[in-house]
This record gives C-alpha cells, structure tokens and sequence, in this order.
C-alpha cells in the first residue's frame, strides 16, 4: 500500500505524525508513504522507515517571493513530484486550508482528513472524499493515531505511541556528560529569563556537568553567548542541521526546554527531557512520551532555576 501523507508544519506538528507511521507500518508491514513536508523540516520524515519518499513544499517562501520565475518553476517542479503516483489514500494529518489546497486537492487518489467538527479550519474539510470525526480534547499524537487507524483500518494498540526513530541516532558511550539547554522560541511568552538559563548553568556546571547550548539564528546566538560567559563548563554550538542538532540531543544526559519544536524532537528521541510551560498548556500539545517531565506555572517568569534544579536531580 502507498500513502500519500500531508503534513507540512510546524516542527512539533511533524513530530508529533511519527507515532501514527510507527502504528500503521506494524499493522501494514508493506506501507509506503510519501510525506509532504515544509522544505525546512524535510530532514524529519526521512529519519521513519515507512517513509519511502518526501516530497519538500515551501509554502512559507514561495508566498514571499511570489514575483520570482524561480517560484513558478519550483511550484511546477513540485507538482510534477506529487502527481506522479496514484496513492491509495491520500491523507491530511493537518487539517488546514492551504494543507488542503497546495497538497490534498493536487494529490492522486481518495483523498482522507478530519470532518469540519474536527479540522483546525473547518473549509479544510471540502477538500476531502471521506471525513473523520476525531475528539480536539485530547492530544495532538493521539488525535493523528486515530485519524490513521480509521482510514487504513487497522486496530489503534493501546500503549503510548513509539516515534520510531530513536534508533536512527547512535549514543556514543565516550561522550562527557553534559545537558543540552534548548532557551530559544519564537514567541516572546515561552521565553524563560536568560538570568535563570544562566543560573541553571551555572548549578549544572558546580555538579559535573557540561552544558550545551544551541541556537538557530544571530539573535539566539547571542543568547547563548551571554549565558555561557564565565561558565568554564558551558559550550555554544555551531549551527547544525536537524538531524545534527538530533545527535547532539541522542548523546546528551538530559535536556531542559522551552516549549519549542526542539522540545517535541527530544520527546521524540525519548531522552529525558524537563520542559517549561507558562504560556501554553501542555495537555494537549506538550512532549508526549518516556522520559518526559513539565514544570508548569502561570507565567515563565514564576519558574526558578531552583526549580528547574528539584526536577532535574533525580533525573541526573
């Protein structure tokens, strides 16, 4: 059987589709899926081994540079990609309008996803042939288990969900021990005071560990940099890929988060992970799955780095 998958974005909304692959490769041993993905999280479906192609959109920048002959050639590029193959289901795991019309409605074959009760964007439903109605109280890996067990008709197991792609990254015995600190989001309310990242390095450090800080553009950089200063033990990281940065968090003793896509790629790797709410609520959204702990307060500011330090030394 060959699947076309449709989920595009964000990082921790791909993550979170892996269980569901895991579910449906055992119950279907000869599934093959080809996954539409955002360009800039294409690194992720290629590490499950049910998917046997991904097919990168960029959606995200090709709207910004509308007026460019390289967008339209790209766009024709893509099309071609996904209509080579008559799919026996044609899936959308995300539920959105622009999921719907810049992958579903293109794709070849019956074509799958919420009904308009269970949809983030109710119009995404016109685009289906079949609907599903799944329960929005619950979380988000759940909800894309269920949505893949009804359409493929398999029995949904009754254990935690597997991501199936720990195994794709070697833990390397030798390594020192150190955690990773994982202090950037996008959103101004998930950020944790850089003041507390440094005194929670600082306390790591006094116990033996190394800390590890990794950053996506200049101005987490300089984050990074500012915590680490003075702290012998601290290392800012180079820029890395996805799959290098998923290494860097295979070998580390634990991690300690925001709630960012990062976050959801540690669950993922099932490493022991402490990750920070006081924005959002992690019941239906947060890390699913082992080794994962929240530390939940009514805003960022009211978490402590000696908190952060209760949670952390039975887990170190």
């Amino acid at each position: 059987m060959r699947i076309c998958l449709v989920k595009t974005s964000s990082m921790g909304d791909v993550i979170h589709t892996l269980p569901a692959l895991t579910d449906a490769q055992k119950a279907l041993p000869n599934l093959q899926v080809d996954w539409v993905v955002e360009e800039n999280f294409a690194e992720i479906p290629a590490w499950h081994s049910a998917v046997k192609r991904v097919i990168p959109i960029a959606i995200r920048r090709w709207r910004k540079q509308l007026l460019q002959r390289n967008t339209w050639q790209e766009w024709q590029a893509y099309r071609q990609l996904l209509q080579q193959n008559q799919y026996d289901a044609v899936i959308d795991a995300q539920g959105l309008v622009k999921s719907a019309w810049f992958a579903v409605r293109l794709a070849q074959g019956i074509k799958h996803g919420y009904d308009k009760q269970s949809a983030r964007e109710p119009l995404a439903a016109l685009f289906y042939d079949k609907h599903y109605a799944i329960d929005y109280q619950q979380h988000a890996v759940e909800r894309i288990r269920q949505l893949l067990a009804q359409v493929l008709d398999y029995r949904l197991p009754n254990q935690q969900g597997d991501y199936g792609i720990a195994q794709h990254f070697a833990v390397q015995q030798s390594v020192p021990p150190y955690v990773l600190l994982i202090h950037a989001t996008t959103r101004a309310d998930k950020h944790w005071c850089n003041q507390e990242w440094k005194k929670l390095a600082q306390n790591l450090t006094a116990l033996g560990f190394a800390v590890h800080l990794p950053w996506g553009n200049e101005k987490e950089k300089h984050t990074a940099e500012w915590i680490a200063q003075g702290i012998e033990n601290a290392v800012v990281l180079p820029k890395m890929s996805l799959t290098t940065l998923a290494q860097q968090i295979a070998n580390a003793k634990a991690v300690v988060s925001v709630d960012t896509g990062l976050a959801h790629l540690s669950a993922a790797l099932d490493k022991p992970n402490l990750t920070l709410y006081g924005a959002t609520n992690p019941e239906l959204i947060g890390t699913y799955g082992k080794n994962q702990y929240h530390l939940q307060a009514p805003t960022m500011a009211q978490i402590s780095a000696e908190k952060v330090m209760e949670y952390l030394r039975p887990v170190l």
